[in-house]
């Protein structure tokens, strides 16, 4: 069973070629996918292929079940003609909201922590122009880089007479659910990574979002009772500016991770490996030469050993990889490793730092772990202090503004790496 399938994460789309690859050795075996707002169709088709019926169908591999949910009836509400600063319009919806409908809390969807920021402050600067009789306003955050105390902030009631605000990004679509939401607020925005295969960086882009996830946030509104939706844009443009879904991380991300394990499962013709979107040419060939110029792959594209086959064992972006493995030959395998775990937490949605109110003492902790050589040995130094002065103690992080949770797992990583020893595997 495959679930939350309208993500289209990268291992999910390989995990569904797979899947189709292996059902031809077992015509037995049943495959479940599921989500909220999945194109169903597409998902048939791609499994159906060329073993269709004879009547060129889809229907001969398999059907389509629908679930009715227990969701309750969300008004969609629009703007007559767009806005220019969707920040401001979202603020000032708030108020209005606060104004007419009497009961229930209200959820924003932005795009990323600066926005979140700059809205609970501008919502923070208006509520002592609220009526004295009327119901207070309380702005809260939600977004990975926050401590697990100020995320469950969000899930307790709110006070008497008081209307919560949550600020989140698109974390608040389907990975959580708040209690007590019965008005959303959707500026259509959001933040994807995007790879570009000329400069080999990832970017954070902001970007409109697909119908797909504006259905999914609007259901947010419906989840306890009736609510309503106030989409910050034209129906026109919902209709015919928007895609449909998401473009696939597949489509926009780097696939030198991607093809490694493929390779590493001997799956060495790409070119013919079943993909539910394939990614741009210009994307596989740029992968392929990062791991040639890495000494994974050999001139005939496959996999090198014992290097390519150490280098997909460690599950870790590639050139991470490479120089883990080359450390040994430096001295400096516990200094490597350490970084590696920390790029790896980093990555994975909790940042190694959290934000705080008082900027400047935020700010002034951050510098005293800085060093002029660049980010990787600013991590190092995060962990070294983290181990020994810090000696592994949340106090010790709230106090530097450093996510403990984090830091926590990059040592049980860097624990675990050291028990299977880098040197091993040279």
């Amino acid at each position: 069973m495959v679930d939350e399938a309208h993500e289209r994460s990268l291992s999910s789309d390989v995990l569904l070629g797979i899947l189709k690859k292996y059902r031809k050795k077992r015509p037995e075996l049943r495959i479940v996918v599921s989500s909220a707002t999945l194109q169903a169709e597409e998902f048939l088709r791609f499994f159906a292929g060329e073993d269709a019926g004879d009547d060129g169908g889809a229907d001969s591999i398999g059907r389509i079940v629908s679930i009715e949910g227990r969701a309750f009836p969300v008004d969609i509400h629009y703007l007559a003609e767009p806005c220019e600063d969707y920040l401001e319009r979202a603020v000032q919806t708030v108020f209005d909201i606060h104004a007419s409908e009497p009961e229930g809390d209200i959820l924003i969807f932005l795009p990323g922590r600066d926005d979140i920021e700059t809205a609970i402050e501008k919502i923070a600067d208006r509520i002592p122009s609220l009526p004295t009789k009327a119901a207070e306003l309380l702005p809260l955050p939600l977004y990975a880089g926050l401590t697990t105390e100020q995320q469950l902030y969000v899930f307790e009631p709110a006070p008497e007479a008081t209307r919560k605000v949550i600020c989140a990004t698109n974390i608040a679509e389907a990975s959580v659910t708040i209690t007590g939401i019965s008005h959303v607020i959707d500026p259509g925005y959001v933040k994807l990574r995007v790879y570009n295969p000329t400069t080999g960086i990832d970017t954070l882009t902001s970007t409109p979002i697909s119908r797909a996830s504006a259905t999914q946030r609007a259901g947010r509104a419906g989840r306890t009772k009736p609510g309503k939706c106030y989409r910050l844009y034209t129906e026109s443009a919902f209709s015919h500016t928007m895609p449909e879904t998401t473009v696939p991380e597949i489509q926009r991300s780097n696939l030198a991770a991607l093809v490694l394990q493929l390779k590493a499962l001997g799956i060495d013709n790409l070119a013919r490996f079943d993909f539910l979107s394939p990614p741009p040419a210009e994307l596989l060939v740029r992968a392929l030469e990062l791991l040639y110029a890495l000494g994974a792959l050999d001139d005939y594209a496959k996999l090198t050993k014992p290097l390519g086959t150490r280098i997909a064992e460690l599950g870790i972006e590639p050139m991470l990889a490479k120089a883990l493995l080359s450390s040994p030959d430096f001295g400096c395998v516990n200094e490597m490793l350490s970084i590696a775990t920390m790029i790896q937490v980093s990555g994975q949605g909790s940042g190694v730092w959290f934000s705080h109110d008082n900027k400047t003492a935020e700010e002034k902790a951050r510098r005293s772990f800085a060093v002029e050589e660049g980010d990787h040995l600013t991590l190092l130094n995060v962990y070294q202090a983290f181990v020994t002065k810090g000696k592994q103690e949340a106090k010790w992080c709230q106090k530097h503004y450093l996510n403990f949770k984090t830091l926590s797992r990059a040592r049980r990583s860097y624990l675990n790496g050291k028990e299977s020893g880098v040197k091993k595997r040279r």
